[in-house]
């Protein structure tokens, strides 16, 4: 294995990528640590401390711990990620992006210009509702988190904000072209990954001060190993379809017809819906945060991450959105029109209407275990920190969207160093085990 790595360092192109990947993630970490003027650090942090089972909890992951730290990065990657998602969704039902999709390369660029826009006008929004928001905030001691609110602090947080998420979309598009692995997914893994030595050294202290056991320890890293083999799995299970083509004759040499495979994924929605569901349950912990009516207060607690109606709801929001997801993203009566229309034919199936109801009944059954199987790994950490008592910091990382991020951002990445490898006559790094590139 380490000469497979030593590798690495002999193939000049894969080591130039691999190096600006890594200083561009220190450019985003630096980024990261750079207030936005005119705000009341300790206040701030005092405040935000209370809101991390919320909504801004969960986005103050997704950027690396920027947003509570009201950093220039605050909004991280996220407007992009909404944008592209929006994007996507309206695909399916207007025809103008309909169009474009199947438009090719020119196509690709415009959905990516769109993408781009709408990545500058929900930063903006977000941007807006952040400086109007922060100017009404207190902290516990009745400091405000802003000393100087008005029209200028307002204006000076929204062009900074913007600036940010703009310069770090262009730093992610940077990563793709001239790194190695996709930009934008390595920044949301950089951010989660960024809370992994601090969550490590929460519960190293709690071992030195004697509130865990040694047998404790040692569990939770075999449970760890178990949990993120399950996810690899869950990332690369896929349900093979066999496709043959027909015979080809060219001048007087017949050519038999070629064999392949239609892989339709397990789990094809991603980590989409664990964030579509996990956005949904956090808002009355969210709504409870700011208004402190005893109603809210109420369904908090029934709604707070270590009570079974939260893990029960949640559970099931994760099943739907799987299946609606994947109804957007993939569609078998598309995938069976271009089988037909390159004669290509799924055996002992009609071609058109039956190979797309085939398809579809194959992709319902394979999506059931996938979603369940999603479910348990979201609702796992939160076990997990009930049960065996681990600070969620750290009981964060054996389930949920950031493990699912990390697992899927780490294969995709070693997968096109693995191709780089092979492309150069180098044995790859994934030499005798079960994980191969999608295709």
């Amino acid at each position: 294995m380490w000469q497979n790595f030593n590798s690495i360092v002999k193939i000049p192109d894969l080591r130039k990528r691999i190096l600006f990947v890594l200083a561009m993630t220190i450019v985003y970490r630096l980024g990261s640590m750079i207030p936005v003027p005119g705000i009341n650090a300790r206040a701030l942090l005092a405040y935000m401390s209370n809101l991390n089972n919320t909504l801004f909890g969960m986005y103050d992951m997704f950027v690396g711990g920027s947003f509570t730290k009201m950093s220039i990065f605050a909004l991280g990657i996220m407007p992009y990620i909404s944008a592209s998602i929006i994007i996507q969704l309206l695909q399916s039902v207007i025809p103008f992006f309909q169009r474009l999709t199947k438009e090719g390369e020119e196509g690709r660029k415009k959905l990516t210009q769109y993408t781009r826009y709408g990545t500058v006008l929900l930063s903006a929004a977000q941007a807006f509702g952040i400086a109007t928001w922060l100017e009404r905030q207190e902290s516990i001691g009745g400091v405000p988190i802003v000393p100087s609110p008005g029209l200028g602090f307002i204006f000076i947080t929204m062009m900074t904000i913007i600036s940010g998420t703009i310069f770090i979309m262009w730093l992610g598009e940077q990563m793709t072209e001239h790194g190695i692995g996709n930009g934008i997914s390595l920044i949301i893994f950089i951010g989660i990954i960024a809370r992994f030595p601090f969550a490590i050294k929460m519960q190293v202290a709690e071992l030195r001060a004697g509130t865990m056991s040694i047998f404790t320890a040692v569990f939770l890293v075999a449970l760890m190993v178990a949990v993120v083999a399950a996810v690899v799995v869950l990332t690369q299970g896929q349900r093979r379809i066999r496709v043959q083509y027909p015979k080809k004759v060219v001048g007087r040499k017949i050519y038999s017809g070629q064999s392949t495979y239609i892989p339709l994924r397990v789990n094809t929605a991603g980590v989409i819906p664990i964030i579509f569901a996990q956005a949904i349950m956090f808002v009355p912990g969210t709504v409870a945060a700011l208004i402190p009516w005893e109603m809210m207060q109420f369904l908090k607690n029934y709604f707070s991450l270590s009570h079974p109606v939260y893990w029960f709801f949640y559970g099931l929001l994760i099943i739907f959105f799987t299946y609606f997801y994947t109804a957007i993203v993939f569609n078998p009566v598309d995938l069976a029109d271009n089988l037909k229309k390159y004669g290509a034919v799924i055996p002992q199936r009609p071609p058109g209407k039956k190979t797309a109801e085939y398809i579809d009944r194959i992709l319902t059954r394979i999506t059931l275990p996938g979603s369940v199987f999603l479910a348990i790994i979201a609702i796992f950490p939160y076990f997990i920190g009930k049960y065996l008592k681990v600070n969620y910091q750290f009981a964060s990382f054996f389930g949920g969207t950031g493990l699912l991020i990390i697992v899927g951002v780490a294969l995709d990445t070693l997968q096109q160093i693995e191709a780089k490898m092979v492309e150069r006559h180098y044995e790859g790094l994934l030499k005798g085990s079960r994980v191969r590139g999608r295709r």
